[in-house]
């Protein structure tokens, strides 16, 4: 006895409800199956190495902790402009945007910036695509190997400004596209 069935796809698809024979029911056949290829992997090169004395080479499009650049003089580069969180498909990036006050003309580049710019690491999927919206390079995805390091409270991987902003010392030395390399 068969039965014709539509899937979600539209396609027919044609089941059967043949009785099973006596050696189906016992599944040596299918107990024999999966033990040859469990035996078959037993004589494969191993996959695994030996992590703190060898690591594992990173693609050429790792990306991996965000990072806030500073220009050359310092300053933070990003100008709250909101690309960066509109191209977030999983909408992992918020921020506040106030402007500038004359004192902190050393502290910031234009007149707008975010005063609050947070990235919720449980929600991010790492794409890429906040670097690739931001006008001002203010946003890079470092080829840093440690991602988001591990927590135990839910509060712990919303990434602020102190945990994202490039360090001071860092902008000074490098300029900034050999700082996100």
């Amino acid at each position: 006895m068969s039965i014709e069935t539509i899937s979600l796809s539209g396609r027919k698809k044609e089941v059967s409800n043949k009785k099973m024979t006596f050696l189906e029911s016992l599944y040596l056949v299918a107990i024999f199956k999966g033990l040859m290829i469990t035996i078959r992997h037993l004589f494969k090169r191993k996959v695994t190495i030996k992590y703190p004395e060898e690591t594992r080479s990173l693609s050429p499009v790792y990306r991996g902790q965000h990072m806030l650049m500073r220009d050359d003089e310092g300053r933070e580069r990003c100008t709250a402009c909101g690309l960066c969180a509109l191209s977030c498909p999983a909408e992992a990036i918020t921020m506040k945007a106030e402007e500038r006050k004359p004192e902190e003309k050393h502290l910031y580049r234009e007149e707008k910036y975010a005063s609050i710019y947070e990235i919720n690491m449980l929600r991010c999927i790492f794409c890429g695509l906040c670097e690739e919206a931001c006008p001002k390079e203010a946003i890079f995805l470092t080829k840093s190997r440690v991602m988001v390091k591990s927590a135990t409270n839910r509060e712990d991987f919303i990434y602020g400004k102190d945990k994202l902003v490039m360090p001071l010392d860092m902008a000074i030395k490098n300029t900034p596209t050999n700082a996100a390399n």
